[in-house]
């Protein structure tokens, strides 16, 4: 039985660890020919002290079913996104998905900072790492899928909605910047029939979230001790099923312009992790964190900032 994106061609951006490497499986399992790109090789560790490696991913990629191929690519840097991209035409000819999951945290940056307090030296390499690293990426991609009129950009953040996010100015400017850009793309893109969309995971349960709870992917439920919320998470594989279900989709320019997120894409394609499960985080958070002041307020000024966009948009359009 042939797989729904069999020989397909995929790159995922940032395929070492987290969703990346969950995204870059799922493709797999679906039968994609999937270039897993990122910084950390065998014998060069990580920037990040994290043991895991894009040749590992690589591996993984062809045991699910597709076949992994790993480039080492750093994503700020123009010449190498460049190469890869001519690589893939020179052998393939095509493209059909790109995932831009590079997320630049590095851990020395205080993301939990006010604007006033924030250092913007590491505002800058934030910037270049977690954003322009995804504008490069796309301007070298979107080249082929317009000539070939079909394809799907997808931009990995944490945000599906407008307003403050609560995690710092730093995070808050990365993070929407990101969500925006998938916007902004689906827009340019669209007479090119071409999709870009922004996905948005649930609590991931990604390789440094497992060691910060003590736990492996095996036992992850134990974690549950230090915090209820855990039980609640969804594996990196989760989001990736998610993602290649869009990717599969024919009417796939319907979703483009969407800021969507992991379990709005499990609802709608029946898609389930690992284990079974369906992770819905938004009816989780909306039962345990609505109820904190600080939280309800803001989302309610954001709402309401919303609902005045939408009113002045009618007014451009002149139906109000």
């Amino acid at each position: 039985m042939k797989k729904k994106l069999q020989d397909k061609i995929a790159v995922v951006a940032g395929a070492t660890r987290g969703a990346g490497r969950g995204i870059a499986r799922a493709l797999g399992e679906a039968g994609a020919i999937v270039y897993c790109t990122g910084r950390s090789v065998r014998g060069k560790p990580s920037p990040y002290k994290r043991p895991e490696t894009i040749e590992e991913t690589a591996e993984l990629v062809t045991q699910a079913g597709g076949t992994g191929i790993a480039v080492r690519v750093d994503h700020t840097v123009a010449s190498e996104v460049g190469d890869l991209f001519a690589r893939i035409e020179r052998e393939h000819g095509s493209l059909e998905v790109l995932v831009n999951s590079i997320a630049g945290e590095d851990p020395t940056f205080e993301w939990n900072k006010k604007f006033w307090e924030t250092d913007f030296e590491q505002g800058m390499r934030a910037m270049q790492q977690a954003v322009f690293s995804h504008m490069i990426t796309a301007k070298h991609a979107a080249p082929i899928m317009i000539r070939q009129r079909r394809g799907l950009i997808v931009e990995v953040t944490d945000r599906n909605t407008e307003g403050y996010g609560g995690m710092g100015f730093l995070h808050d400017l990365v993070k929407s910047n990101v969500m925006h850009f998938a916007y902004v793309m689906a827009e340019e893109l669209r007479k090119h029939r071409v999709a870009a969309v922004s996905v948005m995971p649930g609590y991931l349960r990604s390789e440094s979230m497992l060691a910060r709870f003590g736990v492996t992917e095996e036992n992850w439920r134990e974690g549950g001790r230090k915090d209820k919320n855990f039980l609640e998470s969804e594996s990196p594989l989760f989001v990736g099923r998610g993602i290649t279900a869009l990717a599969a989709d024919r009417k796939v320019l319907e979703w483009s312009g969407e800021a969507t997120s992991s379990w709005e894409l499990g609802k709608h394609y029946g898609v389930v992790d690992y284990d079974g499960r369906r992770p819905d985080w938004i009816t989780h958070f909306a039962r345990v964190f609505s109820s904190e002041k600080w939280l309800a307020e803001a989302f309610e000024r954001g709402l309401e900032r919303q609902n005045r966009i939408t009113k002045r948009m009618k007014e451009y359009l002149g139906r109000e």
